[in-house]
């Protein structure tokens, strides 16, 4: 498939139109705790209503990564840290709410945390997964066809591990599938990634296209990390819509984003021809 153009801003209008002037066909909101409180929400509605102005029809709000200076992680301690877990609770149902009215999708990442910590909540790892697909059931019964799972480099919710992938395959989940998340994980083996990615195609509905060198999370430009990408786009679906998450030098310019979707376009397109 050729991709899409797809761009990520924060809830700001400078950024926002920023990333309008290039018309792209996705959008991605990132969002952050301040994002949350009565007035962010209000202001988050409004700046969807302008995207959607101006004919955008694929948008999607990334679910905060952080509240209070901590990861906004799903698998939070309600008796340890019930303040934590009421931000993850709370702003992840708003969000669902506001996703349905619009009719646009949220993305909620299955982990940040490494292995340790979310023993510390639970007592041991198994007990902390189970929590975490509770929970994703639970938002999943929640918001439909409006809410989607990414994929983290966490042990906690990272594709490429088998047992992960059979448990999301099992409970049908729409997913958010990071590339380099993947490639991380699998500690840079192609082969690996794209029997992963192939794998979970016929539920990713959402691709973040990153590139690595596959060691730890780099968020690199296209083309400048160790990702196969022609044999990745061979095994995504089709149907899926994407964006670039590159880390950007200024945020309020997007260049990085851009010069990926070249990069993976010419690539493609040069392919064709050959």
């Amino acid at each position: 498939m050729l991709p899409s153009l797809g761009l990520k801003a924060s809830t700001s209008l400078e950024q926002t139109n920023e990333r309008l002037q290039y018309h792209p066909s996705v959008f991605e909101f990132y969002t952050d705790e301040h994002d949350m409180t009565k007035n962010g929400l209000t202001h988050l509605e409004e700046m969807i209503k302008y995207v959607q102005s101006v004919g955008i029809k694929h948008i999607v709000i990334h679910h905060p990564m952080a509240y209070d200076h901590h990861h906004n992680e799903v698998a939070v301690s309600a008796l340890k840290d019930p303040v934590g877990y009421q931000f993850m609770m709370s702003s992840a149902e708003a969000l669902i709410e506001l996703a349905i009215k619009l009719n646009v999708q949220v993305l909620i990442h299955g982990g940040y945390s490494d292995k340790e910590s979310v023993v510390n909540s639970y007592g041991n790892f198994k007990a902390a997964r189970k929590v975490i697909f509770t929970r994703l059931d639970y938002f999943q019964k929640m918001g439909g066809n409006h809410v989607m799972f990414e994929n983290s480099i966490s042990p906690t919710f990272d594709y490429g591990d088998e047992d992960v992938e059979e448990t999301v395959i099992a409970h049908h989940y729409r997913l958010c599938y990071d590339i380099s998340h993947g490639f991380i994980v699998l500690h840079g083996d192609n082969d690996k990634l794209v029997k992963s990615v192939a794998r979970l195609a016929p539920q990713t509905v959402h691709y973040h296209f990153v590139d690595s060198m596959g060691q730890y999370h780099d968020s690199l430009e296209l083309g400048k990390g160790k990702i196969d990408w022609r044999r990745v786009m061979k095994v995504v679906n089709p149907k899926a819509i994407n964006i670039y998450e590159i880390d950007l030098a200024d945020q309020n310019d997007s260049r990085e984003m851009r010069a990926s979707h070249d990069y993976l376009t010419n690539l493609l397109v040069t392919q064709k021809k050959s």
